[in-house]
């Protein structure tokens, strides 16, 4: 058998030999590929290791990581998940099934108007127009810090609320909210709640702010990201753990907000002690106010898709001061108020000396719509001048 099989070899002729030899080189070159992949793998993963011990620190080598700064590879990982207090888990479980809860049908659904005023208001007598003819669909309260109001409106009579001190910047406006919201919330047919100042004025008719509001399942509550002084550089590690700095928000305190929403500020103290205790004037040498940044990082946080992210209270930043624009007699016209209630895009601009300004369309159940129904802040003076325009600025529903 051995002999056999060595005259079968060796009766191979050259040509036999020749197609059997590149037959092993390519098996040889089949093997070498594999070696060279693993090689370049080995290689990169060393390379990848090295930068996470020792990140590099140069702009251009920093680039190669990420755009916006020098980063190690802890950035690429997922975060890791932290285990919550007792206090977040008891929290979240009530703010959740809440939300998950269907809300309570109404025979006779109603908008609760909430105003937070020093003392008498110097437009009842346009709410009163305003009002007028739809008894039955609102409730009103009054929220009157200092003193009694005098009335001149009967809807308004007999509806101011046990009141407390007011300062303005401290977590005492946040308190008045919050006393405003739970008295209105004894009343189970109001659904939609309006926080307005004694500077507001309505600029439609009932019926058009009724429908844009009852018929819709968001709150309009401001909330953007500001990485300016006035924004995020406001923020306290004293928050943590509860309130991460990538979740702090800013916005405008003039809110409306449905049933729900307005229920898990009533159950919340966790996140509000938090900013209570430390988003204060002066704190730490930085002036942060709740009023412009606990609403907004609380429902960025718990229910960011069922806010608008911007008020429907119009007010005019322009001359970029610390108060808004106040309206004079002489600034009011039909033309100013066409002009603000023709308005369908929302704007943010951030506090960096190279502010940034953000633009969106103002959308309503997926179109895009007039972005506000309220505007302040209009002197006294302006009382009779709106009046006047009332039913010819106001659009009808």
């Amino acid at each position: 058998m051995k002999l056999s099989k060595a005259w079968r070899l060796g009766s191979l002729n050259m040509k036999d030999m020749h197609q059997i030899l590149p037959q092993h080189h390519r098996h040889r070159g089949q093997l070498k590929k594999p070696t060279w992949i693993i090689a370049l793998i080995s290689l990169v993963c060393v390379f990848l290791v090295v930068a996470y011990v020792y990140p590099p620190q140069t702009s251009s080598a920093c680039y190669i990581f990420s755009a916006s700064g020098c980063q190690t590879l802890s950035s690429w990982l997922p975060p890791s998940v932290r285990e919550l207090s007792d206090d977040e888990i008891a929290s979240r479980v009530v703010i959740d099934n809440i939300l998950n809860t269907p809300p309570m049908v109404s025979k006779n659904p109603k908008i609760a108007f909430m105003f937070l005023s020093v003392g008498s208001l110097p437009f009842e007598k346009l709410w009163d127009k305003f009002f007028q003819g739809n008894e039955g669909r609102f409730s009103i309260y009054i929220h009157a810090s200092r003193d009694k109001p005098v009335h001149s409106s009967s809807y308004f009579v007999n509806r101011e609320i046990r009141s407390g001190k007011v300062e303005w910047g401290t977590v005492s406006m946040v308190e008045a909210e919050k006393r405003l919201l739970a008295n209105a919330l004894k009343d189970p047919d109001n659904q939609h709640f309006v926080l307005l100042s004694d500077s507001c004025v309505p600029l439609h008719d009932f019926d058009y702010v009724y429908n844009y509001l009852m018929f819709t399942n968001i709150s309009f509550i401001d909330s953007f990201s500001d990485p300016g002084p006035h924004g995020s550089g406001r923020y306290s590690e004293h928050m943590l753990p509860e309130v991460e700095k990538k979740f702090f928000r800013k916005g405008a305190q003039w809110f409306t907000m449905k049933r729900q929403h307005a229920l898990i500020v009533m159950a919340d103290s966790l996140y509000y002690t938090k900013f209570r205790d430390y988003c204060k004037p002066g704190m730490d040498g930085i002036n942060c106010y709740a009023d412009e940044h606990y609403l907004p990082t609380f429902f960025h946080m718990h229910d960011p898709n069922g806010i608008a992210n911007w008020s429907v209270t119009h007010v005019d930043w322009s001359e970029r001061k610390w108060h808004p624009k106040s309206y004079e007699k002489k600034d009011v016209s039909e033309q100013l108020l066409k002009n603000i209630t023709s308005i369908t895009e929302s704007v943010h601009v951030t506090s960096e000396e190279r502010a940034e300004t953000t633009i969106m369309p103002c959308m309503w159940n997926g179109m895009n719509r007039p972005c506000y129904l309220f505007a302040r802040k209009f002197l006294p003076e302006t009382l009779d001048v709106m009046i006047d325009l009332f039913s010819n600025y106001t659009t009808k529903a």
